[in-house]
């Protein structure tokens, strides 16, 4: 189903050709000036100047040509020419309710679908193993999930990977740790050869406290961190004992994420890490100087990246350590290698925090000079920001720790908790408001736990997504658990509302049926008819810039455009039956827009609240 806009511009752009005038000059807009006109078109103004005429005269030119086009009228209530030269539209009543009728006869509601079933890769999440999830790893997780979901819907083949950190420092340091603490294992015995045991020497628990006291170690003793680092290095060459403890870190802490990424309702499709790019280590290295890319560079090999359109020189990619150690762009680089042999993406979107900047131009410069990604193919780094407390600093506990991300999901859903028990009997507000207060009464613990639950995840998602990626962002409670304003749990209750309209509705009786959407009877009515119409392009456009705070602003204007129209009209006790069953509809397509919009930013609604 075409966009409204592209719908609306098509008809501009015949007037335009027909006044003598290009075509790209009749590019249709959103109104800025929505007391005035609906959508405008400012190209007389631009071409004034390619055909020196006054911006007016074609304008009203153009006008002249649209009125005189049966096609046109019949979209168009208004078109008018206004001084300097602005041509402003408003749309004709049937015009936009046919389109909205439209809407709800089609897959998806009349979505594009630009994917084609293109594969995509997604790279977020980044943990690495041996470590549980804290409020830093939020960001990356949430907002690719995201844009995995967004993609999928708009029919890309999108491939989310978790791509862990598994093959690092941290690795040798766990090794080195456990051989202080458990000198008899039999890891440690280089006279072993019986097979190693399948279960680990350790719990999550255990394996929680040994990375974090063997990094404050390195810190501290030169020899334990040159220990480790050997520790590495013989664990990057296969040496079996560590390969043996490797795995058990692998299955200890893979559990665990699992549980944790799905608290989160975090999906990936691929749980790889850099050990997965391990085996294309030794090729990259050698291509790329047989290629002559990479030099040594005090015993290091580099890769220059500068070119000849950056302002400033940038620092070259090290790909191998002087004592030959893999780093982390060699294993991105690795791991691209297997992507495209096995996958063959159309594009690459990677998401990290924004400090990471550097490495990403880096990787992806490296990757397309040595021909590693094809030079057509897009490669796109969402750098976002940090999460922070109210007074403006990463966010942290209150004894000043990095928090657990299981524990702010459990705080998070406490506070809803709190909300949902101290406010049942405003938070259910239908139209005769008895019966849902009734109900709202007898909810049940269990209930009301479960529906905290899903509202908490809500409230953290949204609080997250509604912000512009890279920016920072402050972590309000209190706001972010409101149940007014922009928020999660806003959104919900709104989708709870239309519900409950619909669900008594029915129970009276009524019955939609084959009723269609009418021409509004109403400013209000008209408001969220128009807001409606702007899903398809919201949803393309927030996928094609990346950004999916474009939909929380989007669905935060639908869900007040429906509660202005709620307050404005009376739908259950609305006397004329057609006009009845035409809002039945049209506050149906919104609870559809409302979902499909939540739902690709990673969480669902309630059946009441």
């Amino acid at each position: 189903m075409k966009k409204i806009l592209d719908l609306i511009s098509a008809r501009m752009e015949e007037a335009f050709l027909a006044c003598g005038y290009e075509a790209h000059y009749a590019k249709v807009v959103i109104s800025n000036r929505p007391d005035l006109c609906e959508y405008q078109c400012n190209g007389a103004m631009a071409a004034a100047k390619a055909y020196r005429k006054k911006p007016i005269d074609i304008a009203n030119e153009v006008v002249a040509a649209l009125n005189g086009m049966v096609e046109a009228t019949n979209i168009f209530s208004e078109i008018n020419a206004v001084m300097p030269g602005f041509i402003n539209l408003c749309l004709a009543g049937g015009f936009l309710a046919d389109y909205l009728n439209g809407m709800q006869k089609e897959d998806k509601l009349g979505l594009d679908e630009p994917g084609q079933g293109e594969t995509v890769i997604v790279d977020y999440g980044g943990a690495n193993v041996a470590k549980p999830l804290h409020v830093g790893h939020l960001r990356s997780a949430v907002i690719g999930e995201s844009i995995r979901r967004l993609g999928t819907y708009l029919g890309y083949h999108m491939i989310g990977d978790v791509h862990l950190g598994d093959w690092g420092l941290q690795m040798g340091l766990i090794i080195e740790e456990l051989r202080e603490r458990k000198p008899e294992l039999v890891y440690f015995q280089e006279d072993y050869q019986g097979e190693y045991p399948k279960q680990a020497p350790f719990t999550i628990a255990e394996l929680e406290d040994i990375y974090p006291s063997a990094s404050a170690k390195s810190k501290k003793e030169e020899s334990f961190k040159e220990r480790a680092q050997q520790a590495t290095l013989k664990l990057q060459g296969g040496y079996a004992p560590y390969v043996a403890i490797w795995k058990h870190i692998m299955a200890v802490s893979l559990a665990d994420l699992k549980k944790n990424y799905g608290n989160l309702d975090v999906n990936f499709d691929l749980w790889k890490g850099e050990s997965d790019a391990g085996p294309y280590i030794p090729w990259l290295i050698q291509d790329l100087q047989e290629k002559g890319l990479a030099r040594e560079s005090q015993g290091a090999l580099v890769v220059d990246i500068t070119e000849d359109s950056d302002s400033k020189e940038l620092p070259p990619c090290i790909v191998q350590k002087s004592d030959g150690a893999a780093l982390y762009a060699t294993t991105d680089l690795g791991t691209m290698l297997e992507r495209e042999k096995l996958y063959a993406p159309k594009r690459y979107i990677y998401i990290a925090d924004k400090r990471q900047e550097l490495h990403y131009t880096q990787i992806f410069r490296v990757a397309k000079k040595a021909g590693y990604v094809p030079a057509e193919t897009p490669m796109d780094y969402i750098g976002f920001g940090t999460m922070n407390g109210k007074d403006g600093k990463p966010f942290k506990t209150r004894d000043g720790g990095v928090m657990r991300l299981e524990l702010l999901i459990a705080d998070i859903e406490e506070a809803v908790y709190d909300r949902i028990r101290e406010n049942r009997e405003v938070l259910a507000e239908p139209e005769d408001g008895t019966e849902e207060r009734a109900k709202a009464e007898q909810m049940t613990e269990e209930e009301a736990r479960a529906i905290a639950k899903i509202v908490g995840l809500a409230a953290l998602k949204y609080g997250d997504l509604s912000n512009q990626a890279a920016k920072d962002y402050i972590f309000d409670m209190d706001r972010f658990t409101s149940f007014t304003g922009n928020t999660g749990p806003y959104l919900l209750y709104t989708i709870v509302r239309i519900r409950s309209i619909l669900k008594n509705y029915q129970e009276a009786g009524g019955s939609a049926g084959s009723a269609k959407i009418l021409p509004a009877n109403g400013a209000a009515e008209r408001e969220l008819m128009l807001e409606l119409t702007r899903y398809n392009e919201v949803m393309v456009a927030a996928f094609a810039e990346l950004a999916p705070h474009k939909i929380c602003q989007y669905v935060y204007e639908l869900a007040n455009a429906f509660n202005g129209f709620y307050r404005d009209n009376k739908i259950l006790t609305q006397e004329d039956k057609d006009r009845q069953a035409g809002w039945i509809q049209l506050i149906t397509l919104t609870q559809d827009v409302l979902v499909a919009g939540i739902q690709v930013l990673g969480f669902d609604a309630p059946e009441r609240m």
